[in-house]
C-alpha cells in the first residue's frame, strides 16, 4: 500500500510508471512531474478507469474515499464513471442558476425600460451588496434567513432605505426566476416585514421669506468656492430646477435666441422635457459662466474634468460652509419659489406647478398643464429673478469675490 512519504519521494522517469494502493487504486506519476489518481475496474466485464484527481490537490486519504465510494456504485450495479458525469452535469446546470447569473439576466431584459443612471445604479448595487456573499449561491437553494442576513448587515451600516431597495431588486429577481420555472416561490417576498422601517423625510430645509433668502444667497456668495459653483447655485435659485438638473446642463440644450433652456425627458425626474424661460438675471449667469466652460460640452463642469458634470455634493456643501445646514438646501429653491410667489399669485398656481414640474394630481390639471403658457411663465420667472436678486452683486462680482484654492 502507498504511503504519504512513497508519493512525495516518487520522482518522474523517461516514462510514466505507476504505484499501486490497493482495490484498483493506484497513483500515476507523469513524465512532466505531475501525479494522478486512477482508479482501475471491471463494468459488464469490460476494463475501465476512472480519475479521481491530481495529488497533492486530492491526498492520499480523498482518494481512497473516492474508491471506496466507486466501489459502491459497482456494488449497486451502476458504472461509476457514468455517476460521475451525470453529477458534473448536474452541478454545471446548478451553476448555471447562480443568483449572480440569473440576476444579470434578468437586468440585461429590463435595462432597456430604465433610464442609463438608473439601470447603472441597480447592477450597482447588487455588484456591491449581493453578489460578493451569495451571487455563486444557486438560487434554488437560497432561502429567507440567508437572505435576511445579508440586508440586514446593510441595515447595520446604516442605510436602511438601501436594504428595503435591494429587496426589492432581489424579488424582481426571484419573481424573474419563477417565471423561467427554476424556482417555485420567493424567499425576498416575506422579508418586507423583517426589515426596519423607513422612518419618514422631512421636507427639505426651506427659508419661505424673501428678505431672509436674499440674506441667505448674499452670504452664501461671500463664502470662498469656485466660481462655476456659485454660478451654478444662483442659476439654481433662479430656474427652481431640481439640483442635478443644473449639473448635468449641456450648452447643446440652450436656445440662446429664444432664451429657453429645455431640459430633455431623459434627464427629468418625471421622464418628460421640460422648458424653462431664462430670466435676465439668468442670461446673465450663462454668459460669465460661458467664458469659463464654453468650450465643453457641460456649463458646470466637475473640477477635475470637463466631461464630467459638478459634484452632486459641492453646492450643498457651499451652503453648509456658509452655516446654512439645517437651515436652507439647494433643493429648498423649488420650496421657496412655490411658496413665495403662491402666497402672491395664487392665481398663477397651476402655472408655479408647471414651472416646477410637477405631475398634475387630477385629471383636469392634467389636460391644463398640456399647455405651455409660455407668456405667463416668462412673466413669473422674470418677476422671481427681480425679487430674489434685488440688490444682490452681479454674476461678475461675485466670482471676483473669495475663491476656492
Amino acid at each position: 500500500m502507498l504511503s504519504d512519504l512513497a508519493i512525495k519521494r516518487a520522482k518522474p522517469q523517461d516514462k510514466d510508471y505507476k504505484l499501486f494502493d490497493s482495490g484498483g487504486l493506484y497513483l500515476l506519476i507523469r513524465t512532466n512531474n505531475s501525479k494522478l489518481w486512477r482508479f482501475k475496474y471491471r463494468f459488464n466485464g469490460k476494463e475501465k478507469l476512472l480519475s479521481f484527481g491530481s495529488y497533492p490537490l486530492l491526498s492520499l486519504a480523498e482518494a481512497r474515499n473516492a474508491r471506496d465510494e466507486a466501489k459502491k456504485e459497482l456494488a449497486k450495479g451502476k458504472d461509476p464513471a457514468l455517476t460521475k458525469a451525470e453529477r458534473k452535469k448536474s452541478h454545471q446546470s446548478e451553476q448555471g442558476y447562480a443568483l449572480e447569473i440569473v440576476a444579470r439576466q434578468w437586468w440585461d431584459l429590463n435595462k432597456d425600460r430604465w433610464t442609463a443612471h438608473h439601470a447603472k445604479d441597480v447592477i450597482q448595487s447588487l455588484e456591491k451588496r449581493i453578489f460578493p456573499f451569495l451571487g455563486q449561491q444557486s438560487i434554488k437553494t437560497l432561502d429567507t434567513p440567508t437572505l435576511l442576513g445579508v440586508l440586514q448587515k446593510i441595515e447595520v451600516a446604516g442605510a436602511i432605505e438601501t436594504a428595503h431597495r435591494i429587496r426589492q431588486r432581489v424579488e424582481a429577481v426571484f419573481n424573474y426566476a419563477i417565471s423561467l420555472g427554476i424556482i417555485h416561490h420567493n424567499p425576498a417576498t416575506v422579508l418586507k416585514g423583517a426589515l426596519k422601517p423607513i422612518l419618514r423625510r422631512r421636507h427639505q430645509p426651506a427659508v419661505t421669506d424673501i428678505d431672509q433668502l436674499r440674506q441667505i444667497i448674499r452670504t452664501v456668495e461671500l463664502e470662498p468656492a469656485y466660481p462655476i459653483t456659485k454660478l451654478a447655485l444662483r442659476l439654481l435659485a433662479l430656474t427652481v430646477v431640481r439640483p442635478g438638473e443644473v449639473r448635468g446642463m449641456a450648452w447643446a440644450e440652450l436656445d440662446w435666441q429664444s432664451k429657453t433652456w429645455t431640459i430633455p425627458a431623459s434627464r427629468m425626474k418625471m421622464k418628460r422635457a421640460h422648458k424653462v424661460f431664462l430670466s435676465t438675471q439668468a442670461i446673465e449667469v450663462l454668459k460669465v459662466a460661458q467664458q469659463f466652460t464654453g468650450r465643453g460640452p457641460l456649463v458646470f463642469p466637475n473640477s477635475r474634468s470637463a466631461l464630467l458634470p459638478m459634484s452632486e455634493n459641492a453646492m450643498g456643501y457651499l451652503m453648509n460652509r456658509a452655516g446654512f445646514k439645517d437651515i436652507h438646501v439647494p433643493h429648498g429653491f423649488r420650496a421657496s419659489f412655490s411658496s413665495i410667489m403662491n402666497e402672491h399669485y395664487p392665481k398663477d398656481r397651476l402655472v408655479i406647478d408647471l414651472m416646477l414640474a410637477h405631475i398634475p394630481t387630477n385629471a383636469v390639471e392634467a389636460a391644463y398643464n398640456r399647455a405651455e403658457h409660455a407668456e405667463r411663465k416668462k412673466e413669473l420667472y422674470q418677476i422671481w429673478g427681480d425679487r430674489l436678486f434685488e440688490g444682490l452683486l452681479s454674476p461678475r462680482e461675485i466670482i471676483n469675490g473669495l475663491r476656492k484654492i
